[in-house]
């Protein structure tokens, strides 16, 4: 088998790496597709196998094209697979169907059910569990770099502009550098501005450490408390049934402890430090909604059901929505206007 990854920004390798681990595990090929100047071409392994323009890609031929995105080039060859690139957090258009992919890899039972919903006869639904967190359930070896014996709170917001917390938490996290002993990890979103990037680079010190990277996993283990406001990456962060703080999250569920005020931020930190059995029992019912395998073989799953379409092909679907101004948005992007 031949595989294709398709990305665009770096939290894309987070999902892919795993994938990329099982498909070599079985000796299989794999490639990337990376558009020229996008976030994640920093991010590309030196070992990486790039495929630099389309008609590389139709030379290759690969039987699947794997994305984490909401798009992916339809005249790739191969079947195309979606695998997600965060939970539902409760932002706009998050269970839409373009009409770009064969297969959903959904990650636990609230978005299969939502896909199947949506169900048009032009793709198929598998529930499989997300590849991105087969490491979250492993120690990794880079964890033990971001761990202190400090309690340690992982900032993590979301990037946009109506839901992120960035410049509402900024003062507050200030304060709290000096008030508190505690050990912060600040990861900002790869579409953060320039500007929120600036402002927390400049707080970093011996009780704040600011981290570029396209792993959130090592981060993810070795924070007590995850702080956000509109992002998947709680969800994420919940499945280890540690507790999560939100800044005016969209959907607040009981779960999460969700503030309204960020002069309230110090208290809920606390209260979240001092979690509570019940609070506890609380994320442990939502994880089991979101993503209920704990196994580490999500990756393995999203194989076998790719394979197992490869293997009965795409006849059988009907056809799927034209979505023209996507596509030819899609190929000018990439310079490809040919139509075989």
């Amino acid at each position: 088998m031949r595989y294709l990854f398709y990305v665009t920004l770096s939290y894309s390798y987070s999902v892919l790496r795993p994938l990329e681990n099982e498909i070599k595990k079985r000796g299989d090929a794999v490639a990337w597709f990376i558009p020229q100047g996008s976030e994640a071409e920093a991010f590309l392994g030196k070992d990486d196998v790039r495929l630099h323009s389309v008609d590389k890609v139709k030379h290759y031929s690969p039987d699947a094209v794997i994305a984490p995105g909401n798009y992916i080039p339809d005249f790739f060859p191969g079947i195309k697979v979606q695998v997600f690139h965060g939970f539902d957090s409760g932002k706009k258009n998050k269970f839409n169907v373009r009409g770009f992919y064969d297969l959903y890899c959904t990650q636990g039972p609230n978005i299969t059910e939502a896909f199947n919903q949506l169900q048009d006869g032009t793709f198929e639904v598998v529930e499989t569990g997300w590849a991105k967190l087969d490491p979250l359930f492993q120690l990794h070896a880079d964890t033990p770099l971001f761990q202190s014996e400090q309690p340690v709170i992982l900032y993590a917001p979301t990037f946009s502009p109506k839901l992120t917390s960035t410049y509402e938490l900024l003062p507050q996290i200030k304060a709290l550098l000096e008030q508190e002993n505690w050990h912060w990890i600040v990861k900002l979103h790869p579409k953060a501005t320039t500007e929120e990037i600036e402002m927390f680079k400049a707080l970093s010190c011996s009780k704040l450490t600011f981290v570029e990277t396209g792993d959130v996993i090592p981060l993810l283990q070795a924070a007590d408390v995850l702080l956000s406001d509109t992002s998947s990456i709680l969800a994420e962060f919940a499945l280890q049934n540690k507790p999560v703080v939100a800044l005016n999250n969209r959907m607040p569920q009981d779960w999460m402890i969700n503030i309204s005020e960020p002069n309230d931020l110090g208290d809920s930190l606390k209260t979240a430090l001092n979690a509570e059995p019940e609070q506890i029992n609380k994320i442990e019912n939502h994880c089991r909604a979101i993503h209920p395998y704990r196994d580490g073989l999500s990756s393995a799953r999203v194989l076998n059901a790719t394979e197992q379409l490869i293997g009965r092909g795409t006849e059988h679907f009907k056809s799927k929505p034209l979505n023209l101004i996507r596509r030819i948005k899609m190929r000018k992007k990439l310079g490809y206007f040919k139509w075989r």
